[in-house]
C-alpha cells in the first residue's frame, strides 16, 4: 500500500531557498522571479488531454506552494502541449532544451511522445521526471536526465492479468490495443502473462482516429471471452466500450491508466458500469491534506496522475531550494533523492524506475471511478 507518512505541507514548504540567479522580472503570481522554470511536458488539447491537465495542475499546485514561501525568488512553471503526438514532440522538446532557464520537465506525459522526445533532453542533459509514463522500455535506454514517479507496466501488466485470473475468475480473455507505444506494449504484457487464457486480439486505430468498432466486438462476442482486455486511451475506450455493450458482449470490460478519466464516464455512458481500470497510482483517500489542497486550488477533486505530479515537481524544487540547477547538479541530486512524498517515498534507482511501486484496481460504480483493492 501507498505509504503516507509525512503531511505534504511538510514536504512541499519546507523549501525555503531558492537556486540560481535573480533578477526584476515578475512572475505570474507576482513578485521576483528566479529566473528559474520548471516545465509540464505533455497533452493540453486533444482526445488526452484530461490526463494531461491533471498532470499539470498537479505541478502547479508543487510550484505555487513554493512560491508562497518564496516570494522575493519564485519559480515559473512553463507548460509544452504535445496533444499527447508523439510526431510532435520533437520539436517541442527542441524547443524545451533552448530554454536555459529550464531547470527540469515533469513529463513527458506518454509513452510514444517520452520514446521521441527524451533522446533530445537526454542530449542536452534536461532532466525530465514523469509521472504518468510506463512502457517499461523507456528507462532502458541508459538515458541519465530520465525519471519517473511511477511503477511501469512490466509491475502494472501481470497485475492486470492477475487481477483477470484470481478476481475475475476467467478462462477466456479477448485481448485488444491502440496499436501505440503504451497501448500495445502494456497488452503485449497482458497477453504473455494471460497465456493460454487469451481466446482472441484485435488493435484499433488510434485515439480520434476510429469511431466504428464493429469488427472488434464481433471478435469479441466470437472468441467467448467473458472479459475484454483494452490497452489505450479514455477516447477509444468509452466508445468501444459502448459498442461492445450495445453488440450484445456481456463481459467485463478490463483497461489500465490511460483509461482512469471521467471521460471515459462520459463517453461510455451505463456501458461504463462495472469496468475494471488498473493504475499504479494513488488512491484520493490515501493523500486527505493533498485532496484538501488541490480541491481548494482547482474547484475539484485531483484525478489520474495529479499527485504523482505534485511530487515529481516536489523533486525539482527542492532541487532548486539546494542550488542544484546546473544540469549535472540536479541529475546527481535526483539520483540520491529520497523523501516522503504524498504518493510513497520518493526515490529511484538507478534507471530512474521508483524504488516503491503499487498497483490498484479501481472499479466504475454509479457511474465514478473508485478504488477496489491493491493487486498484490
Amino acid at each position: 500500500m501507498f505509504k503516507i507518512g509525512a503531511p505534504l505541507v511538510a514536504a512541499a514548504l519546507a523549501l525555503s531557498a531558492c537556486g540560481g540567479t535573480t533578477n526584476d522580472a515578475e512572475s505570474t503570481s507576482g513578485g521576483k522571479a528566479c529566473d528559474l522554470k520548471i516545465g509540464f511536458f505533455g497533452a493540453l488539447t486533444g482526445d488526452a488531454a484530461n490526463l494531461g491537465i491533471n498532470i499539470k495542475n498537479g505541478a502547479e499546485l508543487a510550484v505555487n506552494q513554493y512560491n508562497e514561501k518564496n516570494a522575493d525568488c519564485k519559480v515559473t512553471l512553463t507548460s509544452f502541449d504535445s496533444q499527447g503526438d508523439p510526431a510532435i514532440a520533437p520539436g517541442l522538446a527542441q524547443k524545451a532544451v533552448t530554454d536555459k532557464k529550464l531547470v527540469g520537465i515533469v513529463g513527458p506525459a506518454f509513452s510514444g511522445e517520452s520514446k521521441a522526445a527524451d533522446p533530445i533532453f537526454e542530449q542536452a542533459g534536461l532532466n525530465t521526471i514523469s509521472a504518468s509514463a510506463t512502457n517499461p522500455a523507456l528507462s532502458e535506454n541508459g538515458w541519465k536526465t530520465f525519471h519517473r514517479i511511477l511503477g511501469n507496466d512490466a509491475t502494472q501488466g501481470p497485475a492486470a492479468a492477475k487481477y483477470i485470473k484470481d478476481i475475475l475468475k476467467a478462462d477466456k480473455v479477448f485481448v485488444s490495443d491502440d496499436t501505440s507505444e503504451y497501448g500495445k506494449g502494456l497488452a503485449d504484457i497482458v497477453k504473455k502473462d494471460l497465456g493460454s487464457a487469451v481466446a482472441g486480439t484485435d488493435q484499433t486505430a488510434a485515439d480520434g482516429k476510429q469511431d466504428d468498432f464493429s469488427a472488434t466486438v464481433t471478435k469479441a462476442k466470437s472468441s467467448g471471452a467473458t472479459v475484454f482486455f483494452y490497452g489505450g486511451y479514455y477516447s477509444n475506450a468509452s466508445k468501444l466500450a459502448k459498442q461492445l455493450k450495445d453488440g450484445g458482449f456481456t463481459g467485463t470490460f478490463v483497461a489500465a491508466d490511460g483509461v482512469k478519466d471521467d471521460g471515459f464516464i462520459k463517453g461510455a455512458g451505463a456501458a461504463a458500469e462495472g469496468a475494471i481500470i488498473t493504475c499504479p497510482c494513488l488512491p484520493p483517500d490515501k493523500a486527505p491534506e493533498f485532496v484538501e489542497a488541490y480541491k481548494k486550488a482547482y474547484n475539484s477533486e485531483p484525478a489520474t496522475y495529479s499527485a504523482e505530479a505534485y511530487d515529481a515537481a516536489n523533486v525539482f524544487l527542492a532541487g532548486i531550494a539546494a542550488g542544484k540547477t546546473a544540469s549535472a547538479d540536479m541529475t546527481a541530486f535526483i539520483g540520491s533523492y529520497s523523501a516522503q512524498g504524498v504518493t510513497k517515498n520518493v526515490k529511484f534507482d538507478a534507471k530512474g524506475e521508483p524504488a516503491e511501486v503499487s498497483v490498484w484496481a479501481y472499479k466504475v460504480t454509479d457511474g465514478k471511478i473508485v478504488p477496489d483493492q491493491e493487486i498484490k
